[in-house]
């Protein structure tokens, strides 16, 4: 069997936010679309984070302050401090820019199909943004892509639409 590359699968249509976008314009779009998860573009188009269902919904959820003791009349944190002021800062966001997750894993139209899946299974994600050589978004590559592409491996013919 050939390595069927992401090009050949991949939706080229990407739908995604901006930096400056508001949280209630990004989560119309994840329900308007039926997605977990948008890419977040800086303003010169460039992929800068990922603005999934779970930052959403982190965000109105509690959240614990860290742990402490005193000693001496000084604090000695037991959790870690920066970690609760992280998640403060995302708690309060009003812009796409402060509540996405940085962390972003790409893939590029030359990698193979199973890069993407072993990406996707690694980092439990469900969809990938496709970028060229300046990290801008040519597409996306979700789980369905990929099982669309399998099932119709191994039962040729048998893709449905849509």
């Amino acid at each position: 069997m050939r390595d069927i590359k992401i090009q050949e699968i991949m939706t080229r249509e990407v739908i995604s936010a901006g930096i400056n976008d508001t949280v209630e314009k990004c989560a119309g779009i994840l329900m308007k679309n039926g997605f977990s998860g948008l890419p977040v573009l800086d303003k010169g188009g460039k992929v800068v984070g990922v603005l999934t269902e779970g930052d959403l919904i982190r965000r109105v959820a509690r959240f614990e302050s860290p742990g402490y003791m005193e000693v001496l009349g000084g604090l000695i944190y037991l959790d870690d401090p920066l970690e609760f002021m992280e998640e403060l800062r995302r708690s309060m966001a009003l812009r796409a820019g402060r509540l996405m997750s940085r962390e972003v894993i790409t893939v590029t139209e030359e990698d193979t199909v199973e890069d993407a899946a072993s990406q996707m299974v690694k980092n439990n994600i469900n969809r990938l943004p496709v970028v060229d050589e300046e990290n801008r978004p040519v597409g996306i590559i979700s789980r369905k892509d990929i099982m669309r592409t399998l099932f119709d491996r191994v039962l040729p013919g048998s893709q449905e639409p849509g």
